[in-house]
């Protein structure tokens, strides 16, 4: 079992398939296939199994693939550490989509600036997830919201967003739960920190532990917004993201005080770090410093 070969079994995993991950890796698909049956006599077991002419990892093989992870992440690591500290090599992000869309662009086109060698990957998912995944080796890094305690990440506090509440625009004041007319909630799948404070915020009126009578999950802001605007319902959303779509026109909007002052922190495992985390790091913390004025 070397690397070479964990490469090409994660790689046929991410891929999807044995097709894919030729292409991906530049190589025929003869020789990943080869790769892949070495790597299973050698370990006495077999990894994939066919299921509609797809591969499904085995037990066998999901044990395998945190393993490849760590031992891959590793090498990164130790190549790193003789060479110059430079940021170079790959650079795995995950974000929220709402500090993607409102946070990341301007300190990201300076990070590709002054440090082009690095080819950094950002994927967007909700904080839970994002949190599973870089414990699970398949992210370096995230930017996640609170409140976090995790003894097993290191976590860095970057700046607090505003969540405000959208309703309709015809809908009449709103001081507080009771002043809600409609309790269906427009959120992000589970998961998502904000779904969970707009939960706790319905919750925190005259009727303790209210939940929402329904919940109408939808998967980008855009859709969330028209819903509202629509008279669908209400939801919680980041001032920031607001200020992207220019959609005052058709929302009422009303500050929630103290519970929507949410923080958002850059996480990572203890055992992780690089030359190009460090880099996108401080450029992160120099942007969110311009945040807080």
């Amino acid at each position: 079992m070397d690397l070479l070969s964990l490469e090409i079994f994660r790689t046929v995993v991410r891929e999807g398939g044995i097709t894919r991950a030729a292409e991906q890796l530049h190589r025929v698909q003869s020789n990943v296939t080869t790769r892949i049956r070495q790597l299973e006599q050698s370990l006495g077991v077999s990894l994939f199994s066919r299921n509609n002419k797809r591969l499904v990892l085995t037990p066998a093989g999901e044990i395998l693939l945190g393993y490849a992870e760590r031992l891959l992440n590793l090498a990164v690591e130790a190549r790193e550490a003789v060479q110059p500290a430079v940021p170079q090599g790959r650079l795995r992000i995950g974000s929220m989509e709402s500090t993607a869309a409102s946070r990341l662009p301007l300190p990201l086109a300076r990070f590709h600036q002054q440090w082009p060698a690095v080819q950094l990957e950002l994927s967007t998912a909700p904080t839970q997830t994002l949190i599973d995944r870089v414990r699970a080796f398949t992210l370096d890094a995230a930017l996640v919201a609170g409140p976090l305690e995790d003894p097993s990440l290191t976590i860095l506090p970057l700046y607090a967003e505003e969540l405000v509440l959208l309703a309709p625009r015809n809908h009449p004041p709103i001081s507080s739960p009771d002043d809600l007319q409609t309790h269906t909630l427009i959120a992000f799948e589970n998961g998502c920190a904000y779904r969970r404070h707009a939960e706790n915020w319905l919750a925190s009126g005259s009727i303790p532990g209210r939940r929402p009578d329904r919940i109408l999950e939808l998967g980008s802001y855009h859709a969330m917004l028209a819903c509202v605007a629509a008279g669908a319902g209400i939801a919680l959303a980041p001032r920031s993201v607001l200020e992207l779509h220019n959609s005052s026109e058709s929302l009422a909007i009303y500050p929630i005080g103290p519970a929507g002052q949410i923080p958002t922190y850059l996480i990572r495992r203890h055992d992780y770090s690089s030359p190009a985390f460090d880099a996108l790091s401080q450029i992160l913390q120099a942007e969110a410093k311009t945040i807080r004025l």
